[in-house]
């Protein structure tokens, strides 16, 4: 009788290898061009209307275009992910919306530009939720959060990245040649992707791989280890029968399901509209423009350090109670900072740590839910959230203009936004404590 070996339980039971470390920096890079790109367009916009001497209300579909694009790639290359396998689908997407940047370069017009952005959103949209499921599929569960985590913290240097190449580039070259940058980047990275980025080793398994290819890339997980190519390779569940997106509303999961939904769409939306507006609040109590976006750049780098300390401590606590917690911690501070604005040093404090809740909590979403859903529907059901997430981010983006009509002092303002940040604390809190799944649900949930 051939020998059994269930991956998960080999992947679990080994080190970190190079290899995994490898996979983790090339979806680090990925993101971090989905970053850069998120970023620059922003920085372009005052270039773009001054060229075709457009009003503010002309330039608004250029940044829903985008959006759109990410909520709409979100929705439609998950489910192909979990039909025709991570990899295919990630190189396809990065090929995709690189090509489509490159094309913006050469918009004759705006809404030639608007339909480039889209389509150029809906390759970035795609590719994101696949870098997170291919590198939690490839990580030991007891160190799955902190790599997803870390991982993800390329959108946050790709977006500082991308601020720091418009302001040098935009001035000497015009504002395609940003665009063409970030089109050139992703090709650049392309033959990098398809030589060493594996294929899901779980997906294999799942489908049915050959022995042969599975037994091939276990080897490069545990160099050391003699690998039977004969073996037979199982994981700890079976493959569904229905479409992935179906299998999100099975009762095993629908709950959990829902409670995701909700808590991302809360988390993008609060995130989406201190990005947008930050600044503008800040500047409303009198500091410079230059204090208001130091104060604003403060939200980026908590961010990013919430994410690996979050990440790090879900690998040691149950994950949804650390979410729960940093994310009615958010609401707190995020409320905080419309009734310090006598102080910028203070405000910037409230700003940092504010960052490091709201948007450390979401990278640690992404690993949550990774670890939550089964092999089988794991692309779908990251990218569904996101693409849902990416519905709350539109509504954030939105909703600051509403709330400066509204004629509301500073500290009515943020204590409203600091509301749904609480909303996704006590939904990530349900999730862990009344999904059918929560017994499970440490990220070392699935195969």
């Amino acid at each position: 009788m051939p020998t059994s070996i269930e991956v998960t339980d080999f992947i679990n039971r080994h080190r970190i290898a190079p290899f995994q470390l490898l996979i983790v920096l090339l979806c680090f890079l990925i993101v971090a061009i989905d970053g850069f790109d998120t970023a620059a367009i922003g920085f372009l916009a005052p270039a773009i209307r001054a060229e075709w001497s457009l009003t503010p209300a002309q330039l608004a579909p250029l940044f829903g275009a985008g959006l759109a694009g990410l909520m709409a790639g979100a929705f439609l290359f998950g489910p192909l992910a979990d039909r025709y396998g991570r990899k295919s689908v990630l190189v396809g997407c990065v090929l995709f919306f690189g090509i489509a940047s490159l094309a913006s370069a050469a918009a004759p017009s705006l809404w030639g530009l608007v339909l480039l952005r889209f389509l150029t959103g809906l390759g970035l949209g795609g590719a994101m939720p696949n870098a997170i499921t291919l590198t939690s599929e490839f990580c030991p569960e007891q160190r799955r959060s902190l790599l997803v985590t870390t991982m993800f913290c390329g959108f946050t240097v790709g977006s500082a990245l991308g601020g720091i190449a418009s302001a040098q580039l935009v001035e000497q070259l015009g504002w395609r040649s940003v665009l063409i940058v970030g089109g050139a980047l992703p090709l650049v990275l392309l033959p990098a992707l398809v030589w060493k980025l594996p294929e899901s080793v779980r997906y294999l398994v799942l489908r049915g791989a050959p022995a042969a290819r599975i037994a091939a890339i276990l080897r490069r997980v545990a160099p050391g280890e003699q690998v039977d190519g004969n073996a037979r390779y199982t994981i700890a569940q079976r493959k569904s029968a229905g479409l992935p997106l179906t299998r999100l509303f099975k009762p095993d999961l629908l709950r959990g399901t829902l409670l995701l939904w909700l808590a991302f769409f809360m988390s993008l939306l609060v995130i989406y509209l201190l990005s947008s507006w930050l600044p503008t609040f800040i500047k409303s109590t009198g500091v410079s423009l230059k204090t208001a976006s130091l104060v604003t750049a403060m939200f980026q780098v908590g961010g990013t350090a919430g994410a690996i300390v979050l990440g790090w401590l879900m690998d040691r606590v149950p994950p949804h109670r650390v979410l729960a917690v940093s994310y009615a911690l958010a609401g707190i501070f995020i409320a905080a900072i419309g009734s310090l604005a006598g102080s910028p040093a203070l405000i910037g404090l409230a700003v940092f740590c504010a960052g490091f809740c709201i948007s450390g909590s979401q990278v640690g979403a992404n690993a949550l839910t990774a670890g939550y859903y089964p092999t089988d529907c794991r692309a779908t059901g990251v990218a569904w959230a996101n693409g849902v997430g990416r519905i709350g981010s539109v509504v954030g983006s939105m909703g600051g203009a509403a709330m400066l009509s509204m004629g509301l002092t500073l500290p009515a303002v943020f204590a409203l936004v600091g509301v749904p940040a609480v909303i996704a604390g006590i939904t990530i809190f349900l999730f862990g404590h009344r999904s059918k799944r929560s017994a499970r649900v440490g990220l070392a949930v699935q195969a």
